[in-house]
């Protein structure tokens, strides 16, 4: 049935264009390559990354989930970024990957999208995720016209909180036992920033 509201963006607002590079602060998040297998399957190999998470990767798997990035990106469902830092490299293609930053879905009606993000053992500590999300989220607001941007994760999730805060993402609740994981269900909080959001600000 028709409704009554209108899209808030257009379909082909995104796929109109090819996915881009996005820099920030000593990064910069570039789409997959099919080179960066190695790290993507020792992201899924590191504990903490299988335990938010809750999945692991062999090669075949890991071609296969770098190779449906750009798909996503066509359909407008999501899209996926590699985070390279950029510390002591002369460009980017000397740079290494450090992590992952994604919109796990996008929403075009709503102009939403929800993101996730983890970081390599061997970078953490350098505030590269938080680095990623501001990046990520600067560029949807003023590039890609989404409205609204999320980010849900376990309540013992305390790393993660932390990133979304640093990004001034504020905590807007908690969603009970919204998402099971490998030693049951968690509790999860949801933070949330709006393209109207003045910088800084920590409150809805």
């Amino acid at each position: 049935m028709p409704s009554l509201v209108a899209s808030a963006l257009t379909t082909g607002s995104l796929a109109a264009f090819e996915q881009p590079e996005i820099r920030g602060d000593g990064l910069l998040l570039r789409p997959w390559r099919e080179a960066d297998r190695a790290a993507v399957i020792a992201g899924y190999a590191d504990p903490s990354i299988q335990r938010w998470h809750c999945r692991t990767m062999d090669e075949a798997e890991a071609a296969a989930w770098i190779a449906g990035w750009p798909q996503r990106w066509r359909a407008e469902t999501g899209a996926g970024w590699a985070i390279v830092d950029l510390t002591a490299a002369d460009g980017p293609d000397d740079g290494q990957v450090a992590g992952q930053i994604s919109f796990r879905r996008i929403d075009l009606v709503d102009a939403a999208a929800e993101l996730s993000y983890w970081v390599l053992p061997a970078f953490r500590g350098r505030r590269i995720a938080p680095r990623a999300l501001a990046a990520l989220t600067d560029w949807a607001f003023s590039r890609a016209g989404l409205h609204r941007l999320e980010l849900n994760h376990s309540t013992v999730n305390v790393a993660s909180c932390r990133v979304a805060e640093q990004a001034g993402y504020p905590a807007e609740g908690v969603k009970r036992a919204e998402a099971r994981h490998t030693d049951g269900w968690h509790d999860m909080h949801q933070h949330a920033r709006l393209a109207t959001d003045r910088p800084g600000s920590t409150s809805s």
